[in-house]
């Protein structure tokens, strides 16, 4: 068998095995596979509004994805994407309220100042692995729970006391009229077009420029890099810095698009930690990345409609969708049954 056509059966076994295990979990519980099937579908593709509000869903999850795909690219396990998410989302929730300015200016920064907050955010971490040798998943694990109770601080500040910040102006929001009306008014925005333009950045840093050869080697043998003349510890604060960026756009999906404000969160938003099961569905690839936040986004959204039209609890659609993620992760194993299946085959003749 062809190496091209095994990348092909690989991800098309790895669904298929979730989805026929899946069913056997519905029908155990008592539920139609087929009916729990259908409204999966429905929820991702059934109008243009369901479609619309999946992409909406894929947009942060891409984000959150590059962010943890870049830290693990360069040697370095980024935690910390959920609280460099939600800084970045009230960084530019403030611009976008807080000034008053033509689109074309207003736009770029308020997503400059979500970038440059989660950024700053990661920038900690990043500082203390270079000169302390302190690790970055604890580090980033406590960055979480500092961002989040220092971003409900300071939305109770903004708003004087309000559970919410102001909206932001038209003129800041990444909604449009044409998107609305041609989804049935879902809450679909052109934030998908910002991830699929950093999907690309991410690519051509890592594997079109001197400095992304640099931030590999570096996260591949230090010392090794170190002999080479590379400066280590600037490296390893860029990268945390560059994945920070990633994460704090993700925020800004969030705050120019689907909700408009920020509102007192009562606990972590979830998208940095899918981040993780999106950068590793995807092998830490910028376009693997893609495709494992189209997976993950369209399973999540589309499990919301399981419990409306085919009255399965959400409690079992966690349970399918977890394991369809779950063997498309397991890919490799099904590759190398694969392989040793061609390897013997061939033998046998």
């Amino acid at each position: 068998m062809s190496k091209h056509m095994t990348n092909i059966l690989v991800p098309l076994i790895s669904i298929l095995l979730g989805l026929i295990v899946g069913a056997i979990v519905m029908s155990l519980s008592g539920f139609s596979p087929i009916d729990g099937y259908i409204a999966l579908w429905n929820g991702v593709f059934g109008d243009s509004y369901n479609l619309g509000e999946t992409i909406r869903q894929i947009t942060p999850y891409i984000f959150a994805g590059l962010a943890v795909a870049f830290a693990f690219r360069t040697g370095l396990f980024n935690i910390g994407v959920e609280g460099q998410l939600i800084v970045g989302w009230l960084a530019a929730a403030y611009v976008g309220y807080a000034f008053d300015l033509p689109k074309i200016i207003h736009i770029p920064l308020a997503l400059l100042a979500a970038a440059v907050a989660g950024g700053l955010w990661a920038f900690v971490p990043g500082l203390l692995k270079a000169k302390l040798q302190v690790h970055e998943v604890i580090v980033t694990i406590m960055m979480n729970y500092i961002a989040l109770h220092v971003v409900n601080a300071s939305i109770a500040t903004l708003s004087d006391g309000a559970e919410k910040t102001e909206k932001i102006h038209e003129s800041a929001s990444l909604r449009s009229p044409f998107l609305e009306s041609i989804t049935d008014y879902s809450r679909l925005h052109w934030g998908i077009i910002v991830a699929i333009i950093a999907v690309f950045v991410m690519w051509f840093l890592l594997e079109k420029t001197t400095r992304g050869f640099e931030l590999k080697a570096v996260g591949f043998n230090q010392d090794a890099s170190e002999y080479a003349g590379m400066n280590v510890g600037k490296n390893i604060i860029l990268a945390m810095v560059i994945s920070g960026i990633f994460a704090g756009l993700g925020g800004a999906m969030e705050a120019l698009g689907t909700f408009g404000n920020i509102s007192k969160l009562t606990g972590f938003t979830g998208i940095g930690f899918d981040g993780i099961a999106v950068a590793l569905l995807g092998a830490n690839q910028p376009f693997g990345v893609l495709l494992g936040a189209i997976l993950f986004g369209s399973l999540k959204n589309g499990g919301l409609n399981m419990p409306n039209e085919a009255g399965i609890p959400m409690e079992i659609v966690s349970i399918v969708t977890a394991l369809i993620i779950f063997f498309v992760a397991s890919g490799y194993i099904i590759r190398v049954t694969l392989e040793r299946l061609s390897k013997k085959k061939k033998e046998e003749k």
